[in-house]
């Protein structure tokens, strides 16, 4: 299935209003999501909150439906979130760690997860080791494979980092955690709604993602894959009424599958939003959406490489449509401002977000430009005569 471009602008209000490359912080979300959750404030507004959960059940049901779908898991094994960071969290805090345990994690780790890693190892003396990178910036799966031994307790990866293209061999690192028996937890928040993941293929035993980005959700949301295997090997930093019930007055009893990692209170519209935005991608196809994605972003960077002054930074064998580059000679968040003042979007990258990367290039900031099958190739066209423009003044 190809995608019909002019469809899914029609579809998209805000294509009417700006040029908006910066997908990887949050998509222009479809009118049906906007609408659904419009449609289900308003109800909150006529009969209450708790009503109206009741009546919306059949919806928010389906979010968890939706997202098993997109997975290939069982709607069990999924968990709903109010980001993927959160989501992330309450994975990797529930694992039991102690001094000598070992993190294997890859350079292109997020700030975030890097910074949670960095609390627990204080607090319970395991060590943070980084794998290796290959010849063309993605984690080293033999160097992984060497690195393994009884004390290693988990495979953090970020499947796609957020300052760049690069997309991590995801599924060769889930064969390494299967054949050891490695909790491993995939962090795919920037490769959710750009590509198609199976949690089969990908091996791991945890995925944690956003709803705002390439899933063209709400701002709010983000889920948890948990394998059902997994589940019992650890247990949420924090528990209320919802991920566990209070049987007696010393016990509580938590619940069976991947929504004892989930919280009583929810943003229901926006719950209800991020499974119609599945749905929706889920209908395009996965595959599609790739295609078009990657061959757009394969323009845009022969594109900005032929400007004079600009210099495309992105790495790896595999790469998505996430496109980063410095300019000579201009402040990038300057540069952002004075595109965002034309009604044109990019974001920057800055060392906090992938330190360890960033450091290692000897980079301070990044321009991003990130695109969705909604972008075409005029407005590539306009982008980079702009910004060669900007750059000859």
């Amino acid at each position: 299935m190809s995608i019909d471009v002019e469809r899914a602008r029609r579809e998209t209000p805000g294509c009417a209003q700006v040029l908006h490359f910066n997908n990887a912080g949050a998509s222009l979300p479809p009118q049906a999501v906007t609408e659904a959750m419009v449609a289900y404030l308003q109800r909150e507004s006529e009969i209450g909150g708790y009503e109206a959960e009741i009546e919306g059940k059949e919806a928010t049901d389906n979010t968890y439906a939706a997202l098993a779908r997109m997975l290939g898991c069982r709607r069990e094994e999924i968990a709903y979130a109010e980001s993927a960071t959160r989501a992330w969290d309450m994975a990797f805090y529930g694992i039991p760690l102690h001094a000598g345990d070992r993190i294997l994690t890859g350079r292109m780790e997020y700030g975030s997860n890097w910074i949670a890693m960095l609390q627990r190892a204080r607090q319970t003396g395991a060590v943070i080791e980084v794998v290796p990178s290959d010849e063309t910036g993605q984690i080293c799966v033999e160097a992984l494979r060497r690195m393994v031994d009884a004390r290693v307790k988990l495979i953090a990866l970020t499947h796609v980092p957020t300052n760049g293209g690069l997309v991590n061999p995801a599924a060769e690192v889930g064969k390494v955690a299967r054949e050891t028996g490695i909790l491993y937890l995939l962090d795919a928040c920037q490769s959710a709604g750009q590509m198609p993941l199976d949690v089969e293929e990908l091996g791991c035993d945890f995925l944690s993602a956003t709803g705002r980005k390439f899933l063209r959700g709400p701002r709010g949301t983000g889920f948890l894959y948990v394998r059902e295997s997994a589940t019992d090997r650890l247990e949420p930093p924090f528990l209320d009424m919802f991920a566990a019930e209070w049987v007696s007055r010393d016990a509580y009893q938590l619940q069976p599958d991947a929504r004892r990692f989930e919280a009583f209170e929810a943003n229901y519209a926006a719950k209800i939003g991020l499974g119609v935005a599945v749905d929706y991608a889920l209908q395009w196809g996965l595959d599609a959406i790739q295609e078009r994605i990657y061959a757009l972003a394969a323009n845009l960077r022969t594109r900005l490489a032929s400007l004079p002054g600009v210099t495309v930074q992105d790495l790896g064998r595999e790469q998505c449509g996430i496109v980063t580059f410095t300019v000579e000679g201009h402040e990038l968040w300057d540069l952002r401002n004075r595109l965002a003042a034309q009604r044109i979007h990019i974001w920057t990258s800055s060392p906090g977000g992938a330190r360890l990367d960033m450091d290692a290039r000897h980079l301070t900031r990044l321009a991003r430009a990130s695109l969705h099958y909604y972008n075409t190739e005029e407005e590539i066209d306009r982008f980079c005569t702009i910004l060669g423009a900007m750059e000859t003044r």
